[in-house]
Order: C-alpha cells, then sequence, then structure tokens
C-alpha cells in the first residue's frame, strides 16, 4: 500500500473540526510546528491564491519557503511544495509512516484517531522542518477556529483574505458565524490583516483581534488604481502604509486576483516594516508576476476558448461571471459543470446563467457529487439549457466537439471537476 492509500483509509474518520487530537498528535512528533516561522491564511475565497502570491514574493528574495494548501487538483503531492517542487513520493511515503506510527500509539492510547487532514497537516510541519524551511504559508482546510492548521501558536501573521457563504453546514449560515469561524485563526498579540467587506463579518473579527490584543490591518482601506486587466492580467498601483507600491504587475485574471495581489503585498509589507523580513522591490514584483494558481481562470486554449475555473460557491461564481462579461461580452458561452452535493448550487448556477445558456451537467470523481440529473434541474429552474453527460471524460469530449457552435467553453463549479478536466486535456495535448 503506498502513502496515499494509507492516508486515504484515515477518511473513515470524516472532517471533524477540533485541535485535540493534532495536538496529541503533534506532541508524539516532537511539535515541528513550533519550531517553523508561519504565515497563516483563512478565508472562503482566494486564500489559495493569496499563499501563492506569498509563497511567490518571499521565494524570489531568496528565502526557502514551503507551501501547504488544499485541496490538490490533479495529484495528492501538491499539496505539500518547497522551493516549487511538490514533495516526492519517497518523503511522502517516509513521512506518513512517521505520522501514522505515532496515530497508533493514540488508538492504543484509547485516544480518537486523527483525521486524514490532520494527518496531511503533520507530514507537512515535519517535511517543512526537515527542509529547515525559512517559511511556511499554511492554508486553511475549513474555517479556522477548528481547523487542524490552527495548531500554530505563534505565526508571524494571520491573514483572512475573505468572508462569504461556503459549508454553512459546518462554518455556520451567517457571514457572522462564519467569520466568527475564521477569526479563530488570530492569536495573542500577533497582527492581523483582514479583506472583509460585509461590516457585521467584518465587526466579528474587529471584535476578536481586540479580545486577544492583535492589532488589526484592514485591507478594504487601502485603494487600488487598476491601469490595465484583460486575459494576460493586470496592472495596477497602490500605496501600502506610506510605501508605494507601483506598476504591479500579475498574471492571474480578474479583478478579485487584484484584491489577492493586494493583500499578500500588504501582508509582505507588513513583516518588511517589522523586519521579519528582507525584500528587494525588483525581487517580489518578479515573484508576484510569476504567482500562477492551478484551476483558477485557466485558460487552456485560445482558439477556441477553454477556460477551467474552480469557482465552487456563490461568490467565486460571481468573480468568473465578472471576468467573463469584462472580456467575452455578446459570446456564446458552453459551460460544463460538475459540482458537490453540500454546495449552493442554486447559487453558483444562477450566476452562470447569467452569461450562458447552454450547460453540459456531470459528476467529478467525488463521493459528496450532486448528481447531473438533480444539476441539470436546477439549471433548467434557472432558465438554462441543461443537458446530462454523468462521465467527465464523455461531458469533455462532447463539449469540444461542439466548439464550432461556442466562442468560449468554460468547466467549473468544483475543483475536483476542473482536476480531472485538466488532466484530460492536457494529455490530449501531449498525445
Amino acid at each position: 500500500m503506498n502513502a496515499i492509500e494509507k492516508i486515504c483509509k484515515f477518511e473513515k474518520f470524516g472532517s471533524v473540526l477540533g485541535l485535540e487530537r493534532i495536538q496529541k498528535l503533534m506532541e508524539l512528533l516532537g511539535n515541528p510546528e513550533k519550531k517553523l516561522k508561519i504565515v497563516h491564511i483563512a478565508g472562503t475565497n482566494g486564500k489559495g491564491s493569496v499563499s501563492r502570491y506569498i509563497y511567490e514574493g518571499l521565494r524570489a528574495n531568496g528565502y526557502n519557503v514551503g507551501l501547504f494548501t488544499s485541496p490538490f487538483l490533479q495529484i495528492f503531492n501538491e499539496r505539500i511544495e518547497f522551493d516549487g517542487e511538490y514533495i516526492n513520493d519517497n518523503e511522502l511515503e517516509e513521512l506518513t509512516d512517521t505520522v501514522l506510527e505515532k496515530c497508533s500509539v493514540m488508538v492504543e492510547l484509547g485516544l480518537d484517531s486523527p483525521t486524514e487532514f490532520e494527518v496531511v497537516t503533520a507530514i507537512a510541519f515535519l517535511f517543512f522542518l526537515q527542509k529547515q524551511a525559512d517559511f511556511v504559508v499554511l492554508e486553511v482546510g475549513l474555517g479556522g477556529r477548528g481547523d487542524s492548521t490552527n495548531i500554530i501558536e505563534n505565526p508571524l501573521i494571520s491573514i483572512i483574505a475573505s468572508i462569504s457563504y461556503d459549508h454553512m453546514d459546518r462554518l455556520g449560515s451567517s457571514l457572522e458565524e462564519i467569520a466568527f469561524e475564521k477569526a479563530g485563526i488570530i492569536k495573542k498579540g500577533v497582527p492581523v490583516l483582514i479583506n472583509v467587506k460585509d461590516q457585521g463579518a467584518a465587526k466579528v473579527i474587529a471584535k476578536k483581534a481586540y479580545e486577544m490584543n492583535a492589532v488589526l490591518f484592514d485591507a478594504t482601506k487601502i485603494k487600488t488604481n487598476i491601469k490595465n486587466k484583460d486575459l494576460n492580467g493586470s496592472n495596477f498601483d497602490m500605496n501600502v502604509y506610506g510605501t508605494d507600491y507601483s506598476e504591479i504587475e500579475i498574471t492571474m485574471v480578474g479583478e478579485h486576483q487584484i484584491e489577492n495581489a493586494k493583500v499578500a503585498l500588504i501582508a509582505i509589507e507588513l513583516l518588511r516594516k517589522t523586519k521579519k523580513i528582507n525584500v528587494e522591490r525588483s525581487r517580489l514584483y518578479a515573484g508576484i508576476k510569476n504567482a500562477r494558481q492551478s484551476g483558477r481562470f485557466e485558460v487552456l486554449n485560445t482558439n477556441p476558448w477553454i477556460i477551467i475555473d474552480g469557482a465552487h460557491n456563490k461568490a467565486g461564481a460571481e468573480a468568473l461571471v465578472k471576468v467573463i462579461e469584462e472580456n467575452f461580452p455578446n459570446k456564446k458561452i458552453l459551460f460544463v459543470v460538475g459540482i458537490l452535493e453540500d454546495k449552493d448550487a442554486d447559487g453558483i448556477i444562477s450566476q452562470f446563467c447569467s452569461v450562458a445558456r447552454e450547460f453540459i451537467s456531470t459528476e467529478p470523481d467525488n463521493i459528496r457529487k450532486m448528481t447531473a440529473e438533480k444539476l441539470c434541474d436546477i439549471i433548467n429552474d434557472n432558465n438554462g439549457s441543461g443537458k446530462v453527460v454523468k462521465n467527465v471524460k464523455d461531458a469533455c469530449d462532447q463539449a469540444l466537439s461542439l466548439t464550432d457552435e461556442f466562442d468560449v467553453v468554460v468547466f467549473a463549479g468544483s475543483l475536483y471537476l476542473v482536476g480531472e478536466i485538466r488532466g484530460i486535456l492536457k494529455n490530449e495535448h501531449k498525445s
């Protein structure tokens, strides 16, 4: 059995929030997380891109940096990255055995078994320590307060990239409740940076920051002057607490990516001002420009236009639709959509239906998938025209056979779907 199969066996323990199990596991492993310098990032949308911008910005300045993200798009190893390389299979195998040995000790002691995500988090911490990472950019898995990454006690900075509706079954049904869960990453005396537009949610976070004696920095107060944005990326200026950042270039597409880059640059500037890092402007800019996040408005082909986007909640769908409206006005668009059962399918589809009429409804390879038939009903209820093609490869082939009729084909709705499509299309281009 390989490492990934061993880790997947822990799936049966579900995704249970709470820190008791991970605390015990890390203790048995010698608390590697306490020896690392960590930037901790939560948020409903954008946390992956903010993480990537900070990671590339620090790497470009010569630091050895670890990056922990989830979920993965195509291969499991993507979740744990160091210095531009994913953890390799041998390293993963070795560290998995180390962690699972301690999981067995916990079970023998009569304690609850760690969950799959806790096992992966522990592997990441051990790996980054082994690699002697200068910094670790740590993305929260789910929520914040009870997420296993929240085992860390003293990050350099805590970041909440955004608050919107997602995982309401776990995090609460109002933005204030969701904000309370995300604010759980705020630590005593550790600066916190937020980019939260909803005032009620922002107040919840501000209250928590005050209680924790953590200085709060509000990214919404810092304005960007956008000079250009198109399908090649954007160019913008801003001033961060007296430091001029002008002519910033990013290659990730959309106004939401300008927001994500802004948050990352503010975080880097705060770390620079507090002398936690040394960065050289030209290197930082090169790193930010170099940042790419697979599966986030990723253009796989331009003739015809084939785009994949992991828009898996309403806010993500809104951001995708905005980019489509700006760049493909009056174009005929075909959506291939697959969504998980626990997502706000109606919210997502209602957004997509504002720019498209024709849909292929399919099913991502995940036990939590919504059936293609149910999704098709939701599409039709939103005045779209849906066609059921359950198998993702068949849905992909069918969409590509229709490129004469459509200007743009967009695959969206779940990162699991986007990962599958990416694999199919990249392999076809190779052959």
